[in-house]
């Protein structure tokens, strides 16, 4: 676990570094969980953001895209019961003044425990070698058994608390846990309060005149009250899907873990309409579609798993998040949810506009059910930066820290490096540059030695490095560097445009 500890804080100062994430405002000395995404930060979250629209709606018939806007009327917060129970548990320690998400402190809890099970687990696989079978061991090892009995047990009670709203039984767990501050250590707590995570600000011209309005706190609602607008115009079927990508804004006491946890993030989000009785059968299709997504992207199936909800929200009949694990354990990344037929009920009522859907081959009208799958795309940059950052250790007995960012997200597909700066190089590496910019993401660099160029570019993750040498300029063919594992390659320059569309592909 510290090994893990160490390694995120080195990722966060290298995404510093390198030009990947910067605090916000830091000439000013900051703003607590506000981050800026810089030059190849940017670049990678819009890589991502492209690779998810083009699977949601390019390769989907039945799903459209729209752009709403943040501010929204302040009644479509009051139907979407945000207004009413858009609430975090709260809690502070009296003598560190720290404010603390309950919820969070019970699982950290838990995740410590986790990880005791985890390290039995890496022992039993050193023991017992191939033979090793992990289901029968973590069924089977006493230990492991009533560690994870342990975690079910805490886990249950404090779900029901919160489907409850019974804080003082949730106040007596943390207490019975003996769990401490991190920050002061000791386990002297206030009792636990709600608090609205909603930002409110004013519109209109004369403060007097000006309304209450809410920064949106998910992009979800947008898509909900303008269905009856894309269903007619986009003449949608049921079923089918709205997807929509943008920020929103939460005023979280607790942010922490770099970007895992932001006041002003980034969600992608698909709400996919379906018929009243259809709903298991579309959430289970989602459900394996989500993360077969996450798995053609290149990371590691091993750093992800389901986690079905126990405890269901009070409009949901099905819920599941993926979870990552991150280099501070298995956390939420997505999160897909058969939400009924609840919001746009509940859109209906407070409007007095029916949002109901006719179905010719039912021949009946109804209120469609939905299926969300909702993806943080704050997180999913930190997921590919938590897998991607490796030290290595060369045969040489050099070192290099390398991002092994999958490229068909990598910030830069190509880097092109005269190998001198004479002789005609530059010139014909430009001239190299300018036949790939219109197809990819290329930087071109001519400083230093050829070596700590490559180092460079092994830094923010660019896939290819481009060599013109004397050879390019006598027989047209170029040395391409691999990242990952450094190899080189002659190729024609004629064919440099088929061989990296090829590789990223």
């Amino acid at each position: 676990m510290a090994n893990h500890e160490e390694q995120f804080r080195k990722l966060v100062s290298h995404a510093k570094e390198y030009g990947f994430i910067f605090p916000s405002s830091e000439i000013y000395d900051g703003l607590a969980a506000v981050y800026d995404y810089a030059e190849y930060g940017s670049e990678l979250k819009k890589n991502i953001r492209d690779y998810w629209w083009k699977s949601m709606v390019q390769m989907h018939e039945n799903i459209v895209g729209i752009d709403s806007a943040i501010f929204m009327h302040p009644t479509i917060w009051k139907a979407s019961g945000h207004v009413d129970a858009f609430n975090d548990p709260m809690i502070d320690n009296k003598d560190s003044k720290k404010r603390y998400r309950a919820d969070v402190l019970v699982e950290d809890y838990c995740a410590k425990i986790e990880a005791k099970v985890e390290k039995e687990v890496e022992k039993a696989a050193k023991r017992f070698g191939e033979a090793f079978d992990r289901e029968q061991f973590v069924t089977t090892n006493a230990r492991v058994v009533e560690y994870n009995k342990k975690i079910a047990e805490v886990m249950h009670r404090m779900n029901h608390d919160l489907e409850v709203n019974d804080l003082s039984d949730l106040k007596r767990l943390i207490e019975e846990l003996e769990i401490a501050c991190p920050v002061s250590g000791t386990k002297n707590w206030t009792d636990i309060r709600q608090f609205n995570l909603m930002f409110s600000t004013k519109v209109g011209s004369v403060s007097e005149d000006a309304s209450t309005i809410y920064l949106r706190p998910e992009t979800a609602q947008g898509i909900f009250v303008n269905f009856l607008n894309v269903q007619k115009t986009g003449r949608m079927k049921i079923p089918f899907g709205i997807a929509q990508t943008g920020k929103a804004f939460r005023n979280e006491i607790v942010a922490r873990q770099f970007i895992f946890r932001m006041r002003e993030f980034e969600q992608m989000e698909m709400q996919f309409f379906c018929a009243p009785g259809t709903e298991k059968e579309w959430f289970e299709y989602w459900k394996q579609e989500r993360m077969r997504w996450h798995l053609d992207l290149g990371l590691p199936a091993g750093n992800y798993r389901f986690h079905d909800h126990e405890k269901l929200a009070h409009y949901a009949n099905a819920a599941t998040d993926i979870e990552y694990n991150f280099l501070f354990g298995f956390k939420e990344l997505e999160g897909i949810h058969s939400r009924t037929d609840y919001d746009l009920s509940r859109h209906q009522e407070f409007s007095g506009k029916k949002l109901q859907y006719f179905d010719t081959e039912r021949n009946e009208s109804y209120v469609p059910y939905v299926i969300e799958t909702s993806i943080g795309l704050d997180r999913m940059c930190l997921a590919v930066l938590c897998h991607a950052y490796t030290e290595e250790k060369l045969e040489d007995g050099s070192e290099r820290v390398v991002m092994r960012i999958p490229a068909k997200i990598a910030p830069y597909k190509v880097a092109v490096l005269p190998l001198v700066r004479k002789d005609g190089m530059p010139e014909k590496a430009r001239e190299i540059l300018k036949s790939l910019q219109p197809l990819f993401m290329c930087q071109y660099e001519e400083k230093d030695t050829i070596g700590r160029r490559y180092r460079r570019q092994d830094a923010i993750g660019t896939p290819f490095c481009i060599t013109v040498d004397t050879e390019t300029l006598s027989e047209e063919t170029v040395t391409v560097r691999e990242r990952d594992t450094m190899q080189q390659e002659r190729i024609a320059v004629k064919d440099l445009v088929s061989y990296i569309a090829r590789r990223i592909a």
